[in-house]
């Protein structure tokens, strides 16, 4: 048998000390599947007498995860700290110049500086794994770099923050706000230490980046990401959507088309019986479609100690075999420097509006909708007691260009009661 693999483990949160009960618990299956030993060479965190469920004294203590990185008697640097910059992106490059293999979760560090740290690994011959970064326990990387490799891949879409998924489930099945919802899924410790993290789709859109980055063939352009979160979204939509058939998800849509790459990551409709609408809680899905394959729907836990240090491990097994390749699936020299494009594909919307209620006030609507080329498939309109009338609009497909001028004229027409809600229906 090959000589043990030897790890410094950087972070011994959730995740770290998963990974650290997982290497105790199942040393055996690890050594048969890889043929060599996984071992544990040395830790580091930011405080060393927390108690944290486990012993520790069996591992040397790093107070600097740098210097846990460059250490000689590591072999791989699992960084589990967090933070696209800092410690986690110095010990990272410091792991990769000392000639140490990387295992991260660290989604922010690849989708900010994922190309850089691409191109070093690669210059020097070396791993650099994130299966844990996108997903939690959903093998998604392995999915495109592996099972999809003969497959030109069409569409990448999916939930990808479990968070948000719970928050808007729960205020589906309890009728609550969103401000209610928001407060107890951060009392039950749901949400980053910055919300805006999750709520905001910054978490999330990270994840999508990364994504492309494989699935495309492109270098990894966070900052290309239409990005919006679910602050604004009521439960008057979520029971509206509901009423229309349709359920309301923070969606990543990646796809490449003729004007670049279209990156969204926003609340859209979809329909309640496809797989995204069926999806409850805080857990994950990501729907990829290839030209070969066609579309396939990956299922699963999205966060949490067993999980993300599952897949963790998958990183660490692969290095323990002996697999190399690219950081994103192909040479990052050849990664394509992408032009952001805007979504010009035509698509349904969902519309909720207010109107003064008035004769002659939804005819008006209607003809502004009409001007702009966009049509009407579906509406409603609801008996009501306030001097404001509701109404949902369901369009026939359109452009966003011909709904945003549309939604910029009917503020002429005098008979809006308020801002109205326009929301991408996506087709699953």
């Amino acid at each position: 048998m090959s000589d043990p693999l030897r790890l410094g483990i950087a972070g011994l949160g959730t995740v770290g000390i998963g990974v650290v009960r997982i290497i105790r618990q199942q040393a055996a299956l690890l050594s048969a599947r890889t043929g060599r030993e996984i071992t544990i060479s040395a830790v580091s965190a930011r405080s060393k007498g927390r108690d944290r469920g486990i012993s520790l004294s069996g591992y040397a203590w790093e107070d600097d995860p740098v210097a846990l990185a460059t250490r000689d008697d590591v072999d791989v640097f699992v960084e589990l700290m967090g933070g696209e910059d800092g410690l986690a992106k110095d010990a990272t490059e410091a792991a990769l110049k000392a000639g140490k293999h990387v295992v991260t979760a660290n989604k922010a560090m690849l989708a900010i500086h994922g190309q850089a740290l691409a191109e070093l690994a690669e210059a020097k011959g070396l791993t650099l794994r994130y299966e844990a970064a996108v997903a939690g326990g959903i093998p998604v990387i392995k999915a495109l770099f592996e099972g999809l490799a003969g497959n030109e891949i069409k569409r990448v879409m999916g939930v990808m923050n479990g968070s948000c998924n719970y928050i808007l489930t729960r205020m589906e099945n309890s009728g609550k706000t969103y401000q209610e919802i928001f407060a107890e899924a951060d009392g039950l410790g749901y949400l980053e230490a910055d919300p805006q993290l999750d709520v905001g789709g910054i978490d999330a859109a990270h994840k999508l980046a990364i994504l492309s980055a494989i699935a495309f063939g492109t270098k990894v352009d966070f900052d290309g990401i239409q990005l919006e979160g679910i602050e604004r979204v009521s439960i008057e939509d979520i029971n509206a959507a509901a009423d229309m058939g349709y359920k309301i998800k923070l969606l990543g849509v990646a796809q490449k088309t003729g004007r670049g790459l279209e990156q969204r990551m926003q609340p859209c409709l979809v329909p309640e019986t496809s797989p995204l609408g069926q999806l409850d809680g805080g857990t994950n899905m990501v729907v990829i479609e290839g030209d070969a394959v066609g579309q396939i729907v990956l299922r699963g836990a999205g966060a949490g100690e067993g999980p993300t240090a599952s897949a963790v491990m998958a990183d660490v097994c692969d290095i323990a075999r002996g697999w190399s390749g690219p950081v994103f699936g192909q040479p990052a020299a050849t990664l394509e420097t992408s032009q952001s494009a805007q979504s010009q594909a035509a698509a349904p919307y969902y519309l909720r509006m207010a109107l003064v209620d008035k004769p002659g006030a939804l005819a008006k609507i209607a003809t502004v909708l009409g001007e702009a080329g966009v049509s009407i498939y579906r509406m409603r309109q609801y008996e009501h007691d306030a001097p404001s009338a509701p109404v949902l609009i369901v369009t026939h497909k359109t452009t966003h260009a011909a709904l945003e001028a549309a939604l910029e004229n009917m503020h002429g027409t005098g008979v809006l009661a308020g801002e109205p809600v326009a929301l991408r229906i996506e087709e699953v």
